[in-house]
């Protein structure tokens, strides 16, 4: 497989290293803005970059007919503007805020266990996300994708940073040297509490599952999430 890095920073360069070792080709490595170059020989992208570049580099690749594969947080305002160009030009695309299979098993556990929760008004939902000091939004996209399962199954009118509101669920976000990646859901009552954790101990999890999403994505046509990659009902 011909692979277009779109965002060459350490996770470009995790998911260069294990896409070599699979015997796969990269053919495009772009750290600017602009996106300047021919994409054409790629079978699909892969865009690690930044909030304020992810939009032009996913443009860029759809407008090649080039498969896209996103794993860039803090853009979903335009998420819509995306899936529309994706949908006008037949193309194909996938975003996921985290493509790790272990996270993704993690959701699922997570809406399971907001659903069986929901009933049980004596505990209080909040969630904590730690990243290192490098992130640049915050919460992070997947302490978002967790929130949005937890809301699915409460009466709380959306989440909030770092602040105490009974109506909101409550995200903390901390930023810590060189931490890959930590979750934690807590429902707390006045006589106990349960915890559900996802530990990211490097990025090589996040790459590999962006790699296995280009497998299974090059040769189909629409919108899908690693729910699809993975065959995780909901």
């Amino acid at each position: 497989m011909k692979i277009a890095l779109l965002g060459y920073g350490k996770m470009g360069k995790t998911i260069e290293q294990i896409a070599l070792e699979k015997s796969h080709e990269i053919v495009f490595k772009s750290t600017s803005l602009a996106v300047e170059g021919d994409l054409s020989n790629a079978d699909v992208a892969i865009e690690f970059s930044t909030p304020g570049a992810a939009v032009k580099h996913i443009k860029k690749a759809l407008e090649a007919n080039i498969p896209v594969v996103s794993g860039t947080t803090g853009w979903l305002e335009h998420y819509d503007e995306i899936i529309n160009l994706c949908n006008k030009l037949n193309g194909t695309f996938l975003y996921a805020s985290n493509f790790s299979v272990g996270v993704n098993i993690f959701f699922a556990i997570n809406a399971y266990a907001a659903k069986l929760m929901q009933k049980f008004d004596e505990y209080e939902v909040s969630i904590k996300e730690i990243h290192h000091t490098q992130k640049i939004d915050a919460p992070s996209g997947t302490a978002i994708s967790l929130a949005k399962d937890i809301l699915k199954h409460s009466d709380k009118s959306g989440w909030i940073l770092d602040e105490k509101n009974p109506d909101k669920l409550t995200i903390s976000a901390i930023r810590e040297e060189d931490v890959k990646g930590t979750h934690i859901i807590t429902y707390q009552s006045e006589i106990d509490s349960i915890q559900l954790q996802h530990e990211a101990f490097s990025r090589t999890g996040f790459a590999k599952g962006a790699i296995l999403a280009a497998e299974w994505i090059r040769d189909k046509q629409g919108v899908f999430s690693m729910k699809d990659v993975l065959k995780i009902e909901n």
